[in-house]
């Protein structure tokens, strides 16, 4: 089964992680780190929420040239400060697309790995790079060993079919348009390749369980009282409704503007809430044809800017 999955930095505003989860959104790999001195001021904050939610959560270095052991020594300090060196986190991914790191870059992956391992006691190390680089750069046989796994970046909106192979590549970032309820703008989105699940990514191969599907809607409808840290995003996964079924049934002007201690009807059970989580080979024409809509009012009730653009185990309202 294919495991999906989503990389953030502080380029991506999230607003509800129980949202993000709802998507069959199941791991998500946090920019920690740059070169021996930067640290993403948004991945700290993070972490935790995603990993509450069901999320397994990860952490990243964005290489660059120069010291290799400074940079392990940031990056293990920012693995151990966010708590992701233990059971049920990502392994530790390299990210190596700088240009400068070119020349030299096997010598450089063999090194950071070597001395990651040796700072953190954690072997399992997750090395990304683009098409590119895997074919014209790197040569994975110089550094590579029974604990190292590959993640590519080939944006060609084909979720686990990067069209380049290897034995131990087992991530495919497959766009850097992507849309998630719970995240404002487009992410990167992450899906296995062939055999590999998501218990192969972790430092020791647990995973938490499922999160199950969001609850229905209370019979007839119903309220919410708005609790403190609550967004209009995550209490619409919460009801398997969209922001947009909330926004008009209560005249909300400004989606980011609620306030605790308001209180939201929801909407009520039936057709107007029945839900349909995309299967690998769905359209959007075909779905909606199956369910006796269009392609439009799919669009519309989901927020999707691209009809075309779909992915397997994404939830969609039904109108």
């Amino acid at each position: 089964m294919t495991d999906y999955g989503i990389d953030v930095s502080h380029w991506n505003s999230v607003t509800s992680w129980e949202a993000v989860r709802g998507n069959n959104i199941s791991f998500a790999s946090f920019k920690l780190t740059e070169s021996t001195d930067y640290t993403d001021p948004t991945s700290a904050g993070r972490i935790q929420p995603a990993r509450s939610a069901g999320i397994v959560p990860g952490g990243y270095h964005f290489a660059r040239p120069g010291d290799v052991a400074g940079q392990v020594a940031h990056f293990a300090e920012q693995l151990h400060a966010g708590g992701l060196l233990g059971g049920g986190s990502l392994a530790p991914m390299l990210d190596m697309e700088a240009a400068e790191l070119r020349p030299g870059a096997d010598a450089f992956v063999g090194d950071f790995i070597s001395r990651l391992r040796a700072a953190t006691g954690v072997r399992k190390v997750l090395v990304y790079a683009n098409l590119d680089w895997f074919t014209h750069v790197l040569d994975p046989g110089r550094w590579i060993d029974d604990d190292v796994l590959l993640w590519i970046a080939r944006y060609n909106d084909d979720p686990g079919n990067p069209g380049w192979s290897h034995p131990r590549l087992a991530v495919h970032q497959h766009t850097q348009h992507g849309t998630v309820p719970g995240v404002a703008g487009n992410v990167d989105r992450d899906a296995t390749v062939g055999p590999w699940t998501l218990a192969n990514l972790t430092v020791d191969g647990s995973i938490p369980d499922p999160a199950p599907a969001p609850p229905p809607p209370p019979a007839g409808g119903g309220t919410y009282t708005v609790h403190s840290g609550d967004t209009l995003s995550g209490i619409a996964g919460k009801f398997g409704t969209t922001v947009a079924v909330l926004v008009a049934l209560n005249a909300i002007s400004n989606p980011n503007l609620i306030y605790a201690g308001q209180t939201l009807r929801l909407p009520g059970s039936g057709p107007g809430v029945r839900r349909y989580q995309i299967r690998p080979g769905d359209t959007l024409s075909a779905i909606a044809a199956r369910n006796g809509t269009t392609v439009g009012a799919l669009a519309a009730r989901n927020s999707i800017a691209n009809p075309n653009r779909i992915y397997a185990g994404q939830w969609l309202d039904l109108p």
